[in-house]
């Protein structure tokens, strides 16, 4: 809560009650003005909160939304995204009048239940000499200055995600973000994985994913993707097997991994759905235009 991100600023309000115990909550995000992409990023707001269910229906969601059209206002944002999974928020984002953008699920997979020989022919047939792709492996950290290298072709990777009616910003990876991530990794116990298959230079497969000495069990699968000119010869697959093996490694203690994907992404659910992934959580994207706020709030009453 006390760190600075170098690449995005946090806004966050609290609503208090009457005897001075916090209710409810809403925090808000958006990319630093004179980064890099900068612009792309101006109309953008990320949001999320919620209240405290004993004091739910007495307008605090409503306060906390006319503080997020305020901060909009000022800051020059037109479009906030918001996330829910409860009922309740679904039920709260339409009635707010938020259209529904966009639904990813998490999906859990435990080792005890991973084909460890069916995980080895993978790897083999999207290494094999066949292809005549070069594999690189990272267990712990990457260097900065290979980083520096990957950000452009894992942008491209991450960009070409299906995220169905979303309106955002081109999906990214920035370099400033690891120097934090990795710091903080460093104070907490954490290890960053990365497998790549390339030709040549080109990346054309990736799999990354993260441990937290907080969380021993679990890895967080990150992103898997493949160059849309290489996709149907098996790679992603070769390079999840080869991440599995890579993290049963290094952290034995590892017993399951979670990830997320977007539900209109049927290729990899299905190669989830092969590994033992289960859907665990789903999520729905909502964004809110400052119209839709004005007109929202208009006829309610601003509550001390």
């Amino acid at each position: 809560m006390q760190q600075s991100n170098p690449l995005y600023e946090f806004h966050r309000v609290l609503a208090v009650g009457a005897s001075g115990e916090f209710i409810g909550s809403l925090s808000a995000s958006f990319r630093r003005e004179g980064t890099s992409g900068h612009e792309a990023f101006a109309p953008f707001v990320e949001a999320w909160g919620g209240v405290l269910r004993p004091h739910r229906r007495q307008g605090v969601a409503s306060a906390l939304l006319r503080a997020l059209l305020e901060l909009m206002e000022a800051r020059g944002k037109s479009v906030a995204t918001i996330k829910t999974h409860l009922p309740e928020g679904h039920a709260f984002m339409q009635a707010v009048g938020a259209p529904h953008r966009h639904r990813s699920v998490e999906n859990r997979m435990y080792f005890a239940d991973l084909d460890w020989h069916e995980l080895a022919g993978w790897r083999a047939e999207g290494f094999g000499p066949g292809h005549g792709l070069r594999a690189e492996m990272h267990a712990g950290r990457v260097p900065l200055e290979r980083l520096a290298t990957l950000m452009a072709p894992l942008s491209a990777l991450l960009n070409d995600a299906p995220t169905t009616l979303l309106e955002r910003p081109p999906l990214r990876y920035d370099l400033e973000d690891f120097p934090p991530w990795y710091a903080d990794m460093d104070r907490r116990g954490g290890d960053h994985f990365l497998v790549l298959l390339l030709d040549g230079d080109e990346v054309v497969a990736v799999c990354d994913a993260a441990w937290n000495r907080h969380f021993p069990d679990r890895m967080h699968q990150r992103l898997t993707a493949v160059d849309r000119r290489w996709r149907g010869k098996g790679l992603a697959k070769a390079v999840k097997a080869a991440m599995l093996q890579l993290v049963r490694e290094r952290h034995p203690e590892v017993t399951m991994a979670y990830t997320h994907n977007a539900e209109v992404n049927a290729p990899m659910l299905s190669i989830n759905h092969r590994l033992g992934y289960k859907a665990y959580r789903h999520d729905g994207y909502y964004q809110l235009g400052t119209e839709n706020l004005r007109s929202y709030l208009s006829d309610r009453e601003v509550r001390p």
